[in-house]
């Protein structure tokens, strides 16, 4: 994958595409997909339609209780316990889908949080935003990695503009020398299309695709950490809490681009792509606004990547079995 990949591929679909829209027609009978993050938001969504479209869903959830709620009626999903900071828990899951599935078509990581307080967790007192983001998920790829192979699978991986604030911390990545909860919010979104670019260089002669994306700007439970007199202030909300923010997506617009990188034709024998509304991204230069779309470079370097998946070996102690 190189820069001269990020080049838009004349999709049909635009920023204003619904789930809906992106899966009419579609038929995913008899294939089964694993959603983070699943039961609330852009991942609610998601489920939905993959849902509708036939597909088996299973959805790794940390609050089970609440996930089994907000799916319930919905035919072919399963919820399973699973916490993304706790990689005891991500293993446990894992080998609970591999006991329970022959294969995966559709691994969709979607969980995440944003600008959260600082807080450190597991042995190596590791960045939570880091762990819950990448960590995380990293992990239950290794884990179901043949259950990938098996599959052809697609993995989509949502990232975010966020990741315009910074490139990997390479240095100090879990800011013992000061926390910024954007700062480590923009490294985990970098990390999320890092861990995309090198699953799909490894995966690819496996039959997987990898993806990263930026769904759009959204009011979801994502920012459930943030107060809503510093949404007001980013000019996202009213002090009724209505979105009132320019170019701002609804939940089923926000899944879009996650769906079309699952099943688009126009994918098919590509990966380790940035993509954006129903499209590949543009390259974005070094201090362009956020806003104004694209992935930075660094975030879609093959040589990064592959620096990070050796971080996250290190860290994690998870690797694939490849074959």
């Amino acid at each position: 994958m190189t820069t001269t990949d990020q080049q838009s591929l004349g999709s049909p679909f635009s920023a204003a595409s619904t789930a809906e829209d992106v899966m009419a027609g579609i038929d995913l009978s008899g294939r089964t997909a694993v959603v983070t993050g699943g039961y609330s938001g852009l991942g609610l969504a998601t489920t939905r339609a993959m849902a509708a479209a036939g597909a088996r869903v299973i959805v790794p959830a940390r609050r089970p209780g609440v996930a089994r709620a907000a799916l319930k009626g919905l035919d072919g999903c399963e919820v399973i316990p699973m916490d993304l900071t706790d990689l005891g828990s991500v293993r446990v899951a894992g080998a609970r889908i591999s006991e329970s599935l022959d294969r995966i078509d559709f691994l969709m990581a979607l969980a995440g949080v944003m600008a959260t307080p600082e807080l450190r967790i597991g042995p190596g007192g590791w960045e939570s935003q880091l762990t819950a983001n990448h960590f995380g998920h990293f992990t239950l790829a290794c884990e179901v990695y043949l259950l990938l192979v098996a599959g052809g699978a697609r993995v989509v991986v949502n990232s975010s503009a966020g990741h315009t604030l910074t490139d990997i911390r390479w240095n100090d990545p879990h800011f013992r020398t000061g926390y910024d909860k954007w700062l480590a919010y923009g490294q985990a979104k970098t990390a999320n299309a890092l861990f995309a670019v090198h699953l799909d260089a490894l995966g690819r002669d496996d039959g997987i695709r990898a993806f990263a994306l930026h769904p759009g700007k959204i009011i979801t439970g994502l920012q459930r950490e943030m107060s809503l007199q510093e949404q007001i202030d980013r000019g996202w909300v009213d002090e009724h809490g209505n979105v009132v923010g320019a170019g701002f997506k609804t939940p089923s617009q926000g899944a879009a681009t996650g769906l079309w990188a699952a099943t688009s034709p126009l994918l098919a024998d590509r990966g380790g792509i940035y993509l954006e509304d129903c499209d590949v991204a543009r390259v974005s230069a070094p201090g362009e606004p956020m806003d104004d779309g694209g992935v930075r470079e660094y975030a879609i370097a093959p040589e990064s990547a592959a620096r990070l998946w050796d971080l996250s070996v290190a860290a994690t102690g998870a690797a694939p079995v490849l074959r």
